[in-house]
Protein backbone atom coordinates (compact mmCIF):
# COMPACT_ATOMS: atom_id res chain seq x y z
CA UNK A 1 0.00 0.00 0.00
CA UNK A 2 1.36 3.19 -0.97
CA UNK A 3 2.00 6.22 2.07
CA UNK A 4 -0.51 8.25 3.23
CA UNK A 5 0.43 11.83 3.42
CA UNK A 6 -1.10 14.58 5.79
CA UNK A 7 -2.54 16.89 2.87
CA UNK A 8 -0.71 16.37 -0.22
CA UNK A 9 -1.53 18.40 -3.34
CA UNK A 10 -4.43 18.01 -5.50
CA UNK A 11 -3.02 18.90 -9.02
CA UNK A 12 -4.72 17.54 -12.19
CA UNK A 13 -5.55 18.14 -15.99
CA UNK A 14 -5.86 21.63 -15.37
CA UNK A 15 -2.86 22.55 -13.29
CA UNK A 16 -0.72 20.50 -16.18
CA UNK A 17 -2.20 22.63 -19.34
CA UNK A 18 -2.18 26.17 -17.78
CA UNK A 19 1.81 25.29 -16.87
CA UNK A 20 2.31 24.24 -20.07
CA UNK A 21 0.64 27.47 -21.71
CA UNK A 22 2.56 29.93 -19.34
CA UNK A 23 5.79 27.08 -20.58
CA UNK A 24 4.87 27.90 -24.29
CA UNK A 25 4.53 31.52 -23.67
CA UNK A 26 8.31 31.63 -22.60
CA UNK A 27 7.01 33.47 -19.47
CA UNK A 28 9.07 31.66 -16.93
CA UNK A 29 10.02 34.33 -14.80
CA UNK A 30 10.09 36.78 -12.38
CA UNK A 31 6.44 38.18 -13.89
CA UNK A 32 3.79 37.35 -16.88
CA UNK A 33 0.43 37.04 -17.94
CA UNK A 34 -0.32 34.61 -15.58
CA UNK A 35 1.15 36.83 -12.13
CA UNK A 36 -1.37 39.19 -13.09
CA UNK A 37 -4.30 37.01 -13.53
CA UNK A 38 -4.15 35.00 -10.35
CA UNK A 39 -3.98 38.24 -8.75
CA UNK A 40 -7.68 39.27 -10.31
CA UNK A 41 -8.72 36.18 -9.61
CA UNK A 42 -8.00 36.05 -6.04
CA UNK A 43 -9.00 40.03 -5.56
CA UNK A 44 -12.57 38.75 -6.95
CA UNK A 45 -12.76 35.27 -5.21
CA UNK A 46 -12.49 37.07 -2.14
CA UNK A 47 -13.91 40.07 -2.43
CA UNK A 48 -10.83 42.54 -1.51
CA UNK A 49 -9.55 44.42 -4.57
CA UNK A 50 -5.70 44.44 -3.62
CA UNK A 51 -4.07 41.25 -4.30
CA UNK A 52 -0.19 41.17 -4.93
CA UNK A 53 1.16 37.25 -5.45
CA UNK A 54 4.50 36.81 -3.49
CA UNK A 55 7.08 34.01 -3.23
CA UNK A 56 5.74 32.94 0.24
CA UNK A 57 3.24 33.58 3.23
CA UNK A 58 5.98 34.80 5.29
CA UNK A 59 6.99 37.23 2.75
CA UNK A 60 3.46 38.58 2.72
CA UNK A 61 3.66 38.72 6.27
CA UNK A 62 7.34 40.50 6.46
CA UNK A 63 5.90 43.56 3.98
CA UNK A 64 2.18 44.01 5.92
CA UNK A 65 4.63 44.17 8.76
CA UNK A 66 6.80 47.11 7.36
CA UNK A 67 3.92 48.85 5.97
CA UNK A 68 1.81 48.72 8.72
CA UNK A 69 4.09 50.59 10.34
CA UNK A 70 6.11 47.78 13.01
CA UNK A 71 9.19 49.52 14.36
CA UNK A 72 12.43 47.81 16.43
CA UNK A 73 11.42 47.72 19.71
CA UNK A 74 7.46 47.74 19.16
CA UNK A 75 5.45 44.76 20.62
CA UNK A 76 3.23 42.72 18.44
CA UNK A 77 0.37 40.59 19.64
CA UNK A 78 0.81 36.94 18.04
CA UNK A 79 -1.39 33.97 19.12
CA UNK A 80 0.91 31.39 20.76
CA UNK A 81 -1.02 28.40 18.88
CA UNK A 82 0.31 28.74 15.20
CA UNK A 83 3.77 27.91 12.54
CA UNK A 84 6.71 29.55 14.31
CA UNK A 85 7.19 31.88 11.00
CA UNK A 86 3.98 33.96 12.48
CA UNK A 87 5.96 34.94 15.05
CA UNK A 88 9.60 35.17 13.16
CA UNK A 89 8.65 37.95 10.66
CA UNK A 90 7.91 40.08 13.78
CA UNK A 91 11.59 39.25 14.60
CA UNK A 92 13.04 40.55 10.92
CA UNK A 93 11.07 44.01 11.67
CA UNK A 94 13.16 44.41 15.08
CA UNK A 95 9.86 43.81 16.80
CA UNK A 96 8.90 41.79 19.69
CA UNK A 97 6.29 39.14 19.42
CA UNK A 98 4.23 39.26 23.09
CA UNK A 99 2.24 35.22 22.75
CA UNK A 100 -1.26 35.17 23.37
CA UNK A 101 -3.11 31.51 24.13
CA UNK A 102 -6.02 29.93 22.76
CA UNK A 103 -9.80 30.41 22.71
CA UNK A 104 -10.94 26.71 24.09
CA UNK A 105 -14.13 26.77 22.13
CA UNK A 106 -11.95 27.72 18.55
CA UNK A 107 -8.06 26.91 19.39
CA UNK A 108 -7.52 30.80 17.50
CA UNK A 109 -6.39 33.25 19.42
CA UNK A 110 -8.77 34.32 22.81
CA UNK A 111 -10.36 38.06 21.88
CA UNK A 112 -10.71 37.97 25.97
CA UNK A 113 -7.29 38.22 26.22
CA UNK A 114 -6.52 40.32 23.64
CA UNK A 115 -8.95 42.99 25.26
CA UNK A 116 -7.42 42.47 28.90
CA UNK A 117 -3.96 43.05 27.45
CA UNK A 118 -4.63 46.35 25.30
CA UNK A 119 -6.89 47.28 28.25
CA UNK A 120 -3.65 46.82 30.39
CA UNK A 121 -1.33 48.38 28.14
CA UNK A 122 -3.21 51.36 27.41
CA UNK A 123 -3.33 52.15 31.06
CA UNK A 124 0.64 51.47 30.62
CA UNK A 125 0.87 54.04 27.82
CA UNK A 126 2.78 51.19 25.42
CA UNK A 127 0.11 50.10 23.07
CA UNK A 128 1.71 46.99 20.68
CA UNK A 129 2.10 48.16 17.06
CA UNK A 130 -0.26 45.45 15.58
CA UNK A 131 -2.14 41.98 16.22
CA UNK A 132 -1.58 39.55 14.11
CA UNK A 133 -4.45 36.99 14.00
CA UNK A 134 -4.20 32.93 12.58
CA UNK A 135 -7.12 31.69 10.87
CA UNK A 136 -6.17 28.27 12.78
CA UNK A 137 -6.21 25.27 10.56
CA UNK A 138 -8.84 26.74 8.07
CA UNK A 139 -10.85 28.11 10.81
CA UNK A 140 -11.35 32.14 11.32
CA UNK A 141 -10.34 33.82 14.44
CA UNK A 142 -13.34 35.74 16.44
CA UNK A 143 -13.10 39.52 14.72
CA UNK A 144 -15.96 41.09 16.03
CA UNK A 145 -14.37 41.42 19.32
CA UNK A 146 -10.49 41.46 17.92
CA UNK A 147 -11.73 44.14 15.51
CA UNK A 148 -13.29 46.38 18.01
CA UNK A 149 -10.93 46.09 20.73
CA UNK A 150 -8.54 47.04 18.17
CA UNK A 151 -10.24 50.05 16.50
CA UNK A 152 -10.74 51.64 20.33
CA UNK A 153 -7.13 51.67 20.89
CA UNK A 154 -5.95 52.23 16.83
CA UNK A 155 -3.80 48.96 16.80
CA UNK A 156 -3.63 47.52 13.13
CA UNK A 157 -4.41 44.15 12.89
CA UNK A 158 -2.58 41.84 9.98
CA UNK A 159 -5.11 38.87 8.93
CA UNK A 160 -2.40 35.14 8.74
CA UNK A 161 -5.10 33.41 6.19
CA UNK A 162 -2.08 31.22 5.34
CA UNK A 163 -4.38 27.97 6.51
CA UNK A 164 -8.16 29.31 5.48
CA UNK A 165 -8.54 30.15 2.23
CA UNK A 166 -12.22 29.63 1.21
CA UNK A 167 -12.72 29.61 5.14
CA UNK A 168 -15.37 32.85 5.88
CA UNK A 169 -16.68 34.38 8.78
CA UNK A 170 -20.40 35.74 8.79
CA UNK A 171 -20.40 35.21 5.31
CA UNK A 172 -17.39 37.39 4.77
CA UNK A 173 -14.05 35.82 3.02
CA UNK A 174 -11.41 34.71 5.36
CA UNK A 175 -8.41 36.91 4.70
CA UNK A 176 -10.77 40.31 4.34
CA UNK A 177 -10.16 41.47 7.61
CA UNK A 178 -8.19 43.71 9.53
CA UNK A 179 -5.30 46.11 7.47
CA UNK A 180 -4.37 43.15 5.35
CA UNK A 181 -4.44 39.72 5.08
CA UNK A 182 -2.16 37.08 3.67
CA UNK A 183 -2.73 33.58 2.42
CA UNK A 184 0.28 30.69 1.55
CA UNK A 185 0.38 28.17 -1.17
CA UNK A 186 2.95 26.19 0.20
CA UNK A 187 2.89 22.65 -0.94
CA UNK A 188 0.13 21.14 2.20
CA UNK A 189 -2.27 24.56 2.01
CA UNK A 190 -5.41 23.51 0.19
CA UNK A 191 -4.36 24.82 -3.17
CA UNK A 192 -0.84 25.18 -3.92
CA UNK A 193 1.97 26.53 -5.73
CA UNK A 194 3.84 24.54 -4.57
CA UNK A 195 5.55 27.61 -2.68
CA UNK A 196 3.54 31.00 -2.91
CA UNK A 197 1.47 33.41 -1.14
CA UNK A 198 -0.41 36.61 -1.60
CA UNK A 199 -1.56 39.70 0.24
CA UNK A 200 -4.54 41.17 0.16
CA UNK A 201 -6.24 44.47 1.09
CA UNK A 202 -8.73 46.73 1.01
CA UNK A 203 -5.86 49.33 0.67
CA UNK A 204 -4.98 49.62 -2.86
CA UNK A 205 -2.61 51.80 -1.97
CA UNK A 206 -1.06 49.28 0.79
CA UNK A 207 -0.88 47.17 -2.17
CA UNK A 208 1.07 48.68 -4.61
CA UNK A 209 3.77 50.04 -1.98
CA UNK A 210 4.03 46.38 -0.93
CA UNK A 211 4.55 45.59 -4.73
CA UNK A 212 7.01 48.16 -5.15
CA UNK A 213 9.04 46.90 -1.85
CA UNK A 214 8.62 43.15 -3.58
CA UNK A 215 10.22 43.96 -6.99
CA UNK A 216 13.93 45.48 -4.55
CA UNK A 217 12.57 48.99 -4.91
CA UNK A 218 12.82 48.92 -8.36
CA UNK A 219 12.32 53.08 -9.00
CA UNK A 220 10.24 53.33 -12.55
CA UNK A 221 12.59 54.41 -15.11
CA UNK A 222 14.81 52.75 -17.87
CA UNK A 223 18.11 52.14 -15.46
CA UNK A 224 18.42 50.39 -11.93
CA UNK A 225 17.56 53.23 -9.65
CA UNK A 226 16.92 52.37 -5.92
CA UNK A 227 16.03 55.34 -3.25
CA UNK A 228 14.66 52.12 -0.84
CA UNK A 229 15.88 48.86 0.16
CA UNK A 230 13.48 45.75 -1.42
CA UNK A 231 13.38 42.45 -0.82
CA UNK A 232 13.13 39.81 -4.36
CA UNK A 233 9.66 38.43 -2.74
CA UNK A 234 7.75 38.26 -5.90
CA UNK A 235 5.90 35.12 -7.24
CA UNK A 236 6.99 33.62 -10.82
CA UNK A 237 4.80 33.52 -13.66
CA UNK A 238 4.83 29.17 -13.94
CA UNK A 239 4.03 28.93 -10.47
CA UNK A 240 1.03 31.72 -10.61
CA UNK A 241 -0.52 29.30 -14.24
CA UNK A 242 -0.35 26.62 -11.20
CA UNK A 243 -2.20 28.68 -8.71
CA UNK A 244 -5.00 29.72 -11.26
CA UNK A 245 -5.79 26.03 -11.68
CA UNK A 246 -6.02 25.67 -8.43
CA UNK A 247 -8.00 28.29 -6.97
CA UNK A 248 -10.57 27.30 -9.87
CA UNK A 249 -11.30 23.91 -8.14
CA UNK A 250 -11.03 25.30 -4.92
CA UNK A 251 -14.56 24.87 -3.62
CA UNK A 252 -14.57 21.16 -4.56
CA UNK A 253 -11.62 20.41 -2.31
CA UNK A 254 -13.34 22.23 0.44
CA UNK A 255 -16.38 20.07 -0.04
CA UNK A 256 -13.64 17.27 -0.33
CA UNK A 257 -12.16 17.79 3.11
CA UNK A 258 -15.74 18.75 4.70
CA UNK A 259 -16.89 15.38 3.52
CA UNK A 260 -13.56 13.61 4.99
CA UNK A 261 -13.80 15.61 8.64
CA UNK A 262 -17.33 14.48 8.47
CA UNK A 263 -16.08 10.69 7.75
CA UNK A 264 -13.86 10.65 10.41
CA UNK A 265 -16.34 12.35 13.21
CA UNK A 266 -18.64 9.58 12.34
CA UNK A 267 -16.57 6.98 12.31
CA UNK A 268 -15.08 7.74 16.34
CA UNK A 269 -17.91 9.42 17.08
CA UNK A 270 -18.59 6.55 20.01
CA UNK A 271 -14.70 5.91 20.52
CA UNK A 272 -14.18 7.71 24.53
CA UNK A 273 -11.24 9.53 24.66
CA UNK A 274 -11.38 10.97 21.33
CA UNK A 275 -12.90 14.82 20.18
CA UNK A 276 -12.31 16.84 17.59
CA UNK A 277 -11.44 20.66 17.23
CA UNK A 278 -14.56 22.49 17.55
CA UNK A 279 -15.76 24.65 14.67
CA UNK A 280 -17.39 28.04 15.53
CA UNK A 281 -21.02 28.58 14.84
CA UNK A 282 -20.03 31.95 13.41
CA UNK A 283 -18.10 30.61 10.08
CA UNK A 284 -17.41 28.35 7.96
CA UNK A 285 -13.79 26.83 7.57
CA UNK A 286 -12.35 25.19 5.01
CA UNK A 287 -11.69 22.10 6.50
CA UNK A 288 -8.05 22.22 5.87
CA UNK A 289 -6.83 19.24 9.09
CA UNK A 290 -9.13 17.17 10.63
CA UNK A 291 -7.79 17.49 14.20
CA UNK A 292 -8.64 15.95 17.52
CA UNK A 293 -8.02 16.03 21.09
CA UNK A 294 -7.26 12.52 23.12
CA UNK A 295 -7.67 12.06 26.59
CA UNK A 296 -5.44 9.19 27.00
CA UNK A 297 -7.09 7.88 30.78
CA UNK A 298 -10.09 7.64 28.49
CA UNK A 299 -8.74 6.10 25.28
CA UNK A 300 -6.03 4.02 26.93
CA UNK A 301 -3.23 5.42 24.91
CA UNK A 302 -2.25 8.84 24.41
CA UNK A 303 -1.62 11.42 20.88
CA UNK A 304 2.30 9.91 20.15
CA UNK A 305 0.37 6.22 20.71
CA UNK A 306 -1.53 6.71 18.15
CA UNK A 307 0.82 8.68 15.81
CA UNK A 308 3.22 5.91 15.92
CA UNK A 309 0.58 3.32 15.03
CA UNK A 310 -0.65 4.84 11.87
CA UNK A 311 3.58 5.57 11.04
CA UNK A 312 3.98 2.08 11.54
CA UNK A 313 1.49 1.61 8.79
CA UNK A 314 3.20 4.23 6.46
CA UNK A 315 0.49 6.94 7.48
CA UNK A 316 1.33 10.10 8.43
CA UNK A 317 -0.15 12.29 11.06
CA UNK A 318 1.47 15.23 13.00
CA UNK A 319 0.97 16.72 16.70
CA UNK A 320 -0.91 19.97 16.59
CA UNK A 321 1.51 23.17 16.52
CA UNK A 322 3.82 23.82 19.56
CA UNK A 323 2.92 27.11 21.32
CA UNK A 324 5.90 29.21 20.18
CA UNK A 325 5.35 30.26 23.74
CA UNK A 326 7.24 26.32 24.67
CA UNK A 327 9.40 26.95 21.16
CA UNK A 328 13.36 27.30 22.60
CA UNK A 329 13.42 30.37 20.61
CA UNK A 330 10.85 32.27 22.39
CA UNK A 331 11.59 31.04 25.48
CA UNK A 332 11.88 34.74 26.68
CA UNK A 333 8.84 36.39 24.86
CA UNK A 334 6.41 37.40 27.02
CA UNK A 335 3.01 35.52 26.95
CA UNK A 336 -0.17 35.58 28.12
CA UNK A 337 -2.41 32.75 29.29
CA UNK A 338 -1.08 29.73 27.85
CA UNK A 339 -2.52 26.99 29.40
CA UNK A 340 -5.22 26.15 26.67
CA UNK A 341 -2.90 26.33 23.98
CA UNK A 342 0.02 23.67 25.95
CA UNK A 343 -3.54 21.61 26.69
CA UNK A 344 -3.82 21.39 22.72
CA UNK A 345 -0.22 20.75 21.93
CA UNK A 346 0.24 17.84 24.50
CA UNK A 347 -3.06 16.15 23.27
CA UNK A 348 -3.64 16.97 19.73
CA UNK A 349 -2.97 15.01 16.47
CA UNK A 350 -3.83 16.03 12.52
CA UNK A 351 -5.14 13.18 10.98
CA UNK A 352 -4.71 12.88 7.21
CA UNK A 353 -6.92 15.18 5.44
CA UNK A 354 -5.65 15.51 1.35
CA UNK A 355 -8.65 15.99 -0.60
CA UNK A 356 -8.41 13.00 -2.75
CA UNK A 357 -8.22 10.85 0.51
CA UNK A 358 -9.72 7.40 -0.31
CA UNK A 359 -12.66 6.11 1.51
CA UNK A 360 -10.54 2.74 2.03
CA UNK A 361 -7.67 4.88 3.44
CA UNK A 362 -9.57 6.66 5.91
CA UNK A 363 -11.09 3.49 7.14
CA UNK A 364 -7.48 1.89 7.85
CA UNK A 365 -6.42 5.51 9.55
CA UNK A 366 -10.05 5.24 12.04
CA UNK A 367 -9.83 1.46 12.32
CA UNK A 368 -6.20 1.34 13.38
CA UNK A 369 -7.34 4.33 15.97
CA UNK A 370 -10.41 2.01 17.14
CA UNK A 371 -7.97 -0.56 17.52
CA UNK A 372 -5.65 1.18 20.24
CA UNK A 373 -8.68 2.18 21.91
CA UNK A 374 -8.57 0.58 25.52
Amino acid sequence: MTRIYLSPPDVGEAERQLLLDAFDSNWIAPLGPHVDGFERDMAERTQIPGALALSSGTAALHLALLLLGVEPGDDVLVPSQTFVATANVVTYVGARPVLVDSDPATWTIDPALVVEELERRAREGRLPAAVITVDLYGQCADYDRILAACADYEVPVLEDAAEALGASYRGRAAGSFGAAGVFSFNGNKIITTSGGGMLVSHDEALIERARYLSTQAREPVVHYEHVAIGFNYRLSNLLAALGRAQLRGLDERVAARKAINEAYRAALADVPGIDFMPWAAYGEPNYWLTCILVDSEAFGAGHEDIRMALEALDIESRPTWKPLHLQPVFADAPTVGGAVAASIFERGLCLPSGSRLESADLERITDTIRDLAR
